[in-house]
């Protein structure tokens, strides 16, 4: 209803109230004492608000009452033993309520009892042993909390009535007893993220009543199940079991036949293997998916993702029409989905992702008119996307990145209206990005780098919000204000990079790249004079940026705006108010090396002038702040892309990348009437634009090499693993330090190890 405010006291007044309901409100504070005189109440319901404070203990003067629901509150506490006062007390709610404490033993005493709920809290220690004498209790639910201890002995000797056991998400150890079989009533039984040990008792199969059982999460002893699985053999006699959770258990190695002699009322089935820090080794479910599993059904949920399984998708799976949701993603399935699958008319989610699914997108694909999710990426998809998957009006979620797609994007795609995540990168498409995707209005993340397209963005409707990281890496898109205007032809790439990809694709050798890559870097170094470059830039006059600027645009150069941080300092980002954005360099002055650090910087970015360098933007220095403002690289570093899960650059890309840090390395050396050694390349001091341009930046321990010097000598050394051998032991600094950095730099760029990485011992190394 709405309500809010407080329970007056002088609601203690009305003495005949028998039915107090203020649920799905928004009451706060402490519940009055007053409530107390409410002796003839019966039926007490405050769920969905904000009330606090302890539970109150004058509960135990209401003996009248058969119902009590405090779920979803801010209570604090524990549970008053005084409850047991309430011996005509039926249900007791008290879920998502903030509970602490244990359990008191008085709620055993409870003889009416038929319903506890008291999942989703804080409660520790065991569960009362006369809980399990109740002859009453229909409903135990305890889920998600600290409860510890074993089983007693006796559970299900004295719980006739017992309908539902939800024990799910505690620390519970132990066995699981077979005399938990004796519940002949029982329908749903939660015993999942515990940690129970020993064998699955097959006397499960006992409970003909079984609905639902999870067993998900515990530490199950390997050889309490044997090569079929034999307790799931023994749910055969379950004739109403319609879901079952095993998943993240000691499996055994194959998917058994015994499983198609389940119920054929079973919907679902959840073997999902989740990463998760468990004590024992999940052992991953490998072989086929035997066809016995097409006699369920009535089968609706099947979850066999993160494992082994090999082989064909069974085309029978085809004729189970009651499928909504089929996760068998992340195993190895080869050849194609079986045609069979696009007649499941009525299912919701599909998701085949990481396979080796081959061939091509059918037509039929079309014909899934209730589909909501559907994930074909990371597998070996030819041909083109086929038109008729515009007819997926109620489509949420499309993934088919990492794929070998070609041809064009279907315009029909504009006809997919509750489309939410579109993802097409990492394939082979090519043309133009239809203008009228423009009316999916939903669109909230659109994906097509890393693919051939030309052409305009769109920049209507949902373009509007998409940067430059949704169409990175394509022929010739253009238009959007990241990028080169649309003219009449496309600009190509260099003739120099050209002739480097025929190369590299030719020779399909790692190697050979390396060796190309660095005898560029050393033929240009080699040169003995280079002309200092005639259009050299005068010292630029830079944008005035204050204290109180900075801080503004930071957010107060809060933790949501940190980009990272280094030996000298960290950087933010900083956004204007025209939009412009920029990253703010701060340097920390408790450090004695920072004030000559920042000069350093000053000294050097201040002049230099070349696409391959971190441009400054402006400074600002006063004796207790000094900050720099660079240019902002939205695709960060080059480390990030080398070693994050989420970022990856193709050979070419590297390559580019390289050939961009050598000009720039070029120009330091030879480009500058004083020559300028980095000394400290690294893939984190490469920064990469919206165009993946490569930029070096942090000049904070650059080296000026004045009067004809070739050679200086520091005692401040750089990053280990990067450091030239004479260098390190004599700290000499010279031209050829950097080139060193380069090569190694070079090679964990195309190797992707580390020089520390842990492959590299006193015998091995990078270099070596």
């Amino acid at each position: 209803m709405g309500i809010a405010g407080t329970i007056p006291p002088q609601l203690g007044n009305l003495s005949f109230l028998v039915r107090l309901n203020v649920r799905n409100n928004s009451f706060h504070g402490h519940l009055p004492t007053e409530l107390s005189r409410l002796r003839r109440l019966k039926y007490i319901n405050l769920a969905s608000n904000d009330f606090e404070g302890e539970f109150p203990s004058w509960l135990g003067c209401l003996s009248a009452v058969w119902y009590i629901n405090f779920e979803y509150n801010r209570f604090s506490g524990e549970i008053p033993k005084v409850i047991d006062n309430l011996y005509n007390l039926e249900k007791l709610g008290m879920e998502r309520a903030n509970v602490t404490g244990i359990i008191p033993q008085e709620v055993g005493n409870l003889s009416k009892l038929e319903v506890l709920l008291l999942h989703s809290n804080r409660l520790r220690g065991p569960i009362p042993l006369k809980l399990f004498n109740s002859s009453t209790v229909r409903l135990i639910a305890l889920t998600e909390n600290d409860l510890s201890g074993e089983l007693p002995s006796t559970i299900g000797a004295f719980l006739p009535n017992l309908e539902g056991l939800y024990l799910g998400g505690n620390e519970f150890t132990g066995t699981i007893l077979t005399s938990i079989s004796n519940a002949s009533r029982l329908r749903m039984l939660d015993l999942g993220g515990n940690h129970f040990t020993g064998a699955i008792p097959h006397s499960l199969g006992n409970l003909r009543l079984l609905d639902h059982l999870s067993i998900y999460r515990n530490d199950f002893s390997e050889d309490s199940l044997s090569k079929e699985l034999s307790f799931i053999i023994s749910l055969s006699n379950c004739k109403h079991l319609r879901s079952l959770w095993i998943n993240e258990n000691p499996l055994n190695d194959f998917l058994p036949k015994s499983i198609g002699n389940l119920s054929s009322s079973l919907e679902f089935i959840d073997a999902l293997v989740v990463e998760s820090e468990v004590k024992f080794q999940v052992r991953l479910i490998q072989g086929a998916i035997p066809s016995e599993l097409c006699y369920l059904l009535n089968l609706e949920g099947l979850y066999l993702a993160k494992n082994k399984l090999s082989g064909v998708v069974p085309s029978c799976l085809g004729n189970v029409t009651t499928l909504r949701c089929v996760y068998l993603n992340s195993n190895n399935f080869s050849s194609m989905i079986p045609t069979s699958f696009w007649s499941l008319r009525d299912i919701l989610k599909l998701d085949m992702s990481g396979n080796y699914l081959t061939g091509s997108l059918p037509a039929e694909i079309g014909n899934l008119k209730a589909l909501l999710y559907l994930n074909l990426s990371n597998n070996q998809y030819l041909g083109r996307i086929p038109s008729t998957i515009g007819g997926l009006q109620d489509l949420q979620e499309l993934s088919l990145e990492h794929n070998k797609l070609q041809g064009l994007i279907p315009d029909s795609m504009k006809n997919m209206l509750q489309l939410r995540h579109l993802d097409l990168s990492f394939n082979n498409l090519e043309g133009e990005i239809p203008n009228l995707l423009q009316v999916l209005s939903d669109l909230q993340y659109f994906n097509v780098s890393y693919n051939r397209l030309r052409g305009p963005i769109p920049h209507g409707g949902p373009f509007t919000n998409f940067t430059n990281l949704s169409f990175l890496s394509n022929e010739a898109l253009c238009g959007a204000p990241w990028r080169q205007p649309c003219t009449s032809t496309f600009q190509h790439e260099s003739r120099t990079k050209r002739i480097f990809m025929i190369v590299l694709l030719a020779s399909g050798s790692v190697i050979l790249a390396l060796v190309i890559s660095i005898f560029l870097m050393r033929s240009k170094l080699g040169k003995k004079t280079l002309a200092p470059t005639q259009n050299l830039l005068p010292m630029a006059t830079f944008e005035r940026a204050s204290f109180h600027k900075l801080r503004q645009i930071t957010n107060g150069f809060s933790e949501s705006n940190l980009l990272g941080s280094g030996s000298f300092g960290s950087v933010y980002k900083g956004i204007r108010e025209n939009g412009m954005v920029w990253a703010i360099k701060v340097f920390d002055l408790q450090l004695e090396c920072a004030f000559k650090s920042f000069d350093r910087e000053c000294e050097v970015l201040s002049c230099l002038r070349h696409r391959d360098l971190t441009k400054v933007i402006s400074a600002c220095s006063s004796p207790d702040f000094k900050a720099l403002v660079i240019e902002y690289m939205p695709n960060g570093c080059l480390e990030k892309w080398l070693y994050s899960n989420h970022h990856f650059l193709n050979m070419k890309q590297r390559l580019d990348v390289m050939i961009d840090v050598a000009c720039g390395l070029e120009y330091l050396h030879y480009g500058y009437s004083t020559p300028i050694v980095h000394r400290d390349l690294k893939p984190s001091n490469i920064l990469l634009d919206q165009d993946m341009v490569g930029h070096v930046c942090d000049f904070g321990i650059a080296k000026l090499l004045g009067d004809g010097e070739s050679v200086v000598q520091t005692k401040t050394l750089a990053t280990f693993g990067y450091i030239a051998p004479k260098y390190g032991l004599e700290g000499l600094v010279s031209t050829s330090c950097d080139v060193y950095s380069f090569g190694i730099k070079l090679m964990e760029t195309f190797t992707k190890r580390k020089p520390k990485d842990e492959m590299f011992t006193e015998a091995l190394s990078l270099r070596h």
